[in-house]
């Protein structure tokens, strides 16, 4: 089985790269970052797999009027097994992050460079990799005649970037999967292929929107400085949430619960005004034991007895907000069929633990299923010059095509 599989996975490299470049020259930039979705890609996909020989292949749009198509596609294909009475289901996503800032871009990032051994480009890590490797691994059972007992589902989903609300979450309310199937979700992982995730913290995003009293900057006295009030609170609130909830979970590689400020607005125009609004957000990756409902309901006492104090108003918005579901067991079946793979394929023996960034596993778990999270992967995805090794491509293709052989 295994020089079976090594062998047509050999056969088919040109072609995985080939596709692999392909999805990245594709902008499928989530629409909620500025980008045109995921409906391009999602043709493409579908028009490369639909003569494979899988037995289903469907559709589901999900209406989403922010983007002028109106719908996020996500695409279901399922190879029939001898018994079929639960899936396997990989789980991968179209949607892409921005470039960010291209003068630290090497090349554009939607035209694919071959280099040294990888391929760069924007998504070629995450999840193109994964995606396409998926893809290949059922190519390459149905190409060897084998046919499984249980099915095998391929999710290809939109929107995970931003709360997948169009994409995982859509499709478990459509009633796609059942009670016994279980999930791999290659959407994290370490650079030697060692790492199996099975626990994610609970992800809470804030916008925290600062209002004060907007004049010219010779007049401070008439003016409340919403920037000044908006930085003394984000330090305030960032020092006061590491110390209150500074748990520890070894489970976890960063062991803490994390609250971290990121992104700024722009406030003013010209230097010489005292902004009356300022914006900024937090990314709280948070750890499990808490209640994260709480947490808000802390945080929003904070923001209004800061205000009170200073006279001015501090709302605050939470973008996603997801607790996070209770851990795979480590001994389930999906992890072990996972190891075994991995042990056979790529002579590794993985370990188990917990991350703090969020995919569509966690979501998963939501529902009591149990999802595995494995890929090979260099962490270079939302960067610039973000790129996926060949040869992990190639090697995650033979783990995904032997753990369908055997299912």
């Amino acid at each position: 089985m295994k020089e079976q599989i090594e062998k047509k996975v050999t056969e088919l490299k040109p072609e995985i790269i080939e596709s692999m470049k392909k999805f990245i020259s594709i902008d499928s930039v989530n629409p909620r970052a500025g980008g045109p979705g995921e409906k391009e890609i999602a043709e493409f996909l579908g028009n490369l797999i639909k003569n494979w020989g899988f037995d289903e292949i469907k559709r589901y749009d999900a209406p989403d009027n922010a983007v002028p198509y109106g719908f996020r596609p996500n695409i279901i294909a399922i190879y029939k097994g001898l018994e079929g009475k639960r899936t396997i289901w990989i789980v991968t996503h179209m949607d892409k992050v921005p470039a960010g800032d291209l003068s630290l871009w090497d090349n554009d990032p939607f035209t694919p460079v071959e280099k040294d051994g990888k391929i760069y480009g924007r998504g070629s890590e995450d999840n193109g990799a994964s995606l396409i490797a998926s893809l290949y691994g059922v190519k390459t059972i149905i190409g060897l005649g084998i046919t499984p007992k249980d099915n095998i589902g391929i999710a290809l989903v939109s929107d995970e970037e931003t709360g997948s609300d169009y994409g995982i979450k859509y499709l478990i309310k459509q009633g796609i999967f059942g009670k016994n199937d279980l999930f791999i979700v290659p959407d994290s992982g370490e650079p030697d292929g060692s790492f199996i995730e099975i626990a994610e913290k609970s992800i809470m995003w804030l916008k925290i929107t600062t209002k004060g009293k907007q004049a010219h900057a010779s007049r401070p006295d008439i003016a409340l400085n919403a920037h000044r009030y908006g930085m003394k609170f984000a330090i305030f609130l960032d020092e006061y949430l590491h110390n209150k909830y500074n748990a520890e979970n070894n489970i976890f590689d960063y062991p803490k619960s994390s609250f971290e400020p990121t992104k700024k607005l722009s406030n003013v125009e010209n230097i010489n005004t005292i902004p009356g609004t300022d914006i900024l957000f937090f990314d709280c990756r948070i750890l499990p034991e808490y209640n994260i409902e709480e947490i808000f309901e802390n945080i929003k006492k904070l923001a209004d007895d800061f205000s009170k104090k200073h006279n001015i108003k501090i709302d605050i918005e939470r973008l996603q907000f997801e607790q996070a579901a209770p851990p795979t067991n480590e001994n389930s079946e999906i992890v072990i069929k996972l190891k075994n793979a991995i042990k056979e394929m790529r002579n590794i023996e993985p370990r188990v633990g917990g991350i703090g960034g969020g995919t569509c596993a966690a979501l998963i778990r939501k529902e009591g299923l149990p999802a595995a999270v494995w890929a090979t992967i260099d962490e270079t995805a939302h960067q610039p010059n973000e790129y996926v090794k060949i040869e992990n491509l190639i090697n995650d293709t033979k783990v995904y095509a032997y753990l369908i052989a055997n299912s």
